[in-house]
């Protein structure tokens, strides 16, 4: 018998419970993933994201969390250190962020409509620079953008300086990766500020104890600062559309703007010619454009009364920059198309033009089962 025995059946039985959560847990990891691995197997091939999709969202969303992170994190780390609360200002700088993998993990970047939003603006920027070059036929004519930037119509040099100005802005910074702003929609932008001040919290809160309404009021601040500067209005598709706005295209000047902005391969702006020539939203004129089966599209360019030629230069175009795109099909359709009368696709297209709210109230109730 040991001369100073030890009862060890409750640390035995602390560690054997200890497993047994450990072996759940690891039960339910194993089952989650399996679940998902299922899923991705029965997705749809049209549905898969392709490889070069995926990157591209995957590093815009990084690129977006961390841009916006910075600036909150930068700012509160100030406050807090005016504020004499050093040892906070400290722990918010110091560790290695993990905001992006806390937001992937909480399920909040799921959020609908930011995919949809992130999606769209991944697809766009993947098919304009994609889209094939096109040498003019006199080389010494300045690009649509630039013409624009040297008109005498100063509404118009400005626009068109505009559009230039934004669409450096998005491509943000080769070095850093940071981009100069999220250039999201303001309620998005809104979101995205106070899930990220929220896991900045959360990751500092726990070395601050009980002493937390310095951090809180802090990080309140400075997401408080972040959306004030920022302005909506600046995004590129927002300039774009002003700047559409601004040509004010006549019918028969339309089909060689939508033509010549692809060939320079400003997408945005061939979408935002689009919108505004129909009457709609830049959101639904860019749902049309990245559409591969292109129904919509073609109806609203047969509804602007645009030709067979220019149609066929925009569908060849959209064809080259998007591998979704089935170029055999298209040219097989073309000549159905051109055969459309304007008002016959007018007509079609009536029911886009109604209040986006009402259509997505309609499109709610269309997803939902319908009552026996």
């Amino acid at each position: 018998m040991s001369d100073n025995p030890v009862d060890m059946r409750d640390g035995a039985t602390i560690g054997a419970n200890e497993l047994l959560a450990r072996a759940a847990a690891e039960d339910l990891r194993a089952f989650r993933a399996l679940t998902v691995a299922v899923d991705d197997f029965f997705l749809p091939e049209e549905s898969r994201l392709d490889e070069r999709t995926r990157s591209a969202l995957g590093g815009l969303l990084r690129n977006l969390v961390e841009t916006v992170e910075s600036e909150v994190r930068e700012h509160a780390v100030r406050l807090l250190s005016a504020r004499n609360a050093a040892d906070q200002a400290e722990g918010l700088a110091g560790e290695e962020s993990q905001v992006l993998a806390r937001l992937m993990r909480s399920g909040l970047l799921r959020d609908s409509e930011l995919m949809a939003e992130l999606m769209a603006r991944v697809r766009q920027e993947l098919i304009g620079s994609a889209l094939p070059m096109h040498a003019p036929d006199d080389p010494e004519r300045p690009s649509l953008i630039n013409r624009y930037i040297q008109h005498p119509d100063r509404v118009l040099a400005t626009g068109a300086m505009a559009v230039m100005i934004a669409e450096s802005r998005r491509r943000g910074s080769p070095e850093s990766g940071q981009l100069a702003q999220s250039d999201l929609p303001a309620e998005l932008h809104h979101r995205l500020v106070w899930w990220i001040a929220a896991a900045l919290r959360e990751r500092v809160a726990g070395q601050a104890g009980e002493a937390t309404i310095d951090l809180d009021r802090a990080l309140i601040d400075a997401a408080q600062r972040s959306l004030s500067a920022y302005d909506e209005g600046d995004r590129l598709e927002a300039a774009a559309m002003r700047f559409a706005g601004a040509i004010e295209a006549q019918p028969q000047e339309l089909p060689q703007l939508l033509v010549e902005s692809l060939n320079d391969r400003r997408i945005v702006l061939f979408t935002a010619l689009l919108a505004d020539a129909l009457g709609i939203g830049y959101e639904l004129a860019r749902e049309m454009v990245l559409d591969p089966a292109a129904d919509r599209l073609w109806l609203a360019l047969r509804a602007l009364d645009l030709g067979r030629d220019p149609i066929a230069q925009i569908g060849y175009a959209l064809c080259e920059g998007d591998p979704r795109r089935d170029l055999e099909a298209f040219a097989d359709t073309l000549d159905t198309i051109a055969s459309i009368s304007a008002d016959a696709a007018r007509e079609a297209l009536a029911p886009l033009k109604l209040h986006p709210d009402y259509r997505a109230a309609l499109q709610a109730l269309e997803r939902t089962e319908k009552a026996p």
